[in-house]
């Protein structure tokens, strides 16, 4: 998916292009988990769509849950659902920010092999012999 480290660095422009996609990949991440716990607070919990939106929001951005529970199954659900969303969230920004973090390591490594094996001074490989001495 990404560059390798003996390749150029991407364009900019192509490297907004891999922002957007995985902000797309992130948002959509987000609203399937949302859209999960939307759908169980209103069949499991029944709370109304827009309460259920709102527990559902609040889970998922890790504010936590703004209704009472009042069933069991509710609170079994709500609780199995902070676990999903939390990982969830997590797993979207890694998605998100992974193009920026590699962008940035990915540099370090076309300037220090534009600069040489030798970090630029210019100096000569020297190579060993068998007994592990050097020779000039």
């Amino acid at each position: 998916m990404f560059e390798r480290r003996n390749e150029k660095l991407l364009p900019f422009p192509r490297f907004l292009g891999r922002l957007r996609r995985t902000l797309l990949v992130a948002l959509a991440l987000v609203l399937v988990a949302l859209s999960v716990g939307i759908l169980g607070y209103h069949a499991i919990a029944r709370l109304s769509w827009i309460d259920s939106l709102l527990n559902a929001s609040m889970i998922l951005t890790g504010m936590g849950p703004v209704d009472p529970m009042k069933t069991n199954a509710a609170k079994i659900f709500a609780s199995f659902y902070a676990l999903m969303s939390g990982i969830m969230f997590l797993t979207a920004v890694g998605i998100l920010f992974a193009p920026v973090f590699h962008r940035f390591l990915h540099r370090f490594h076309v300037d220090e092999d534009a600069g040489g094996r030798d970090g630029g001074r210019g100096e000569k490989p020297r190579s060993t012999t068998r007994q592990g001495t050097t020779k000039s």
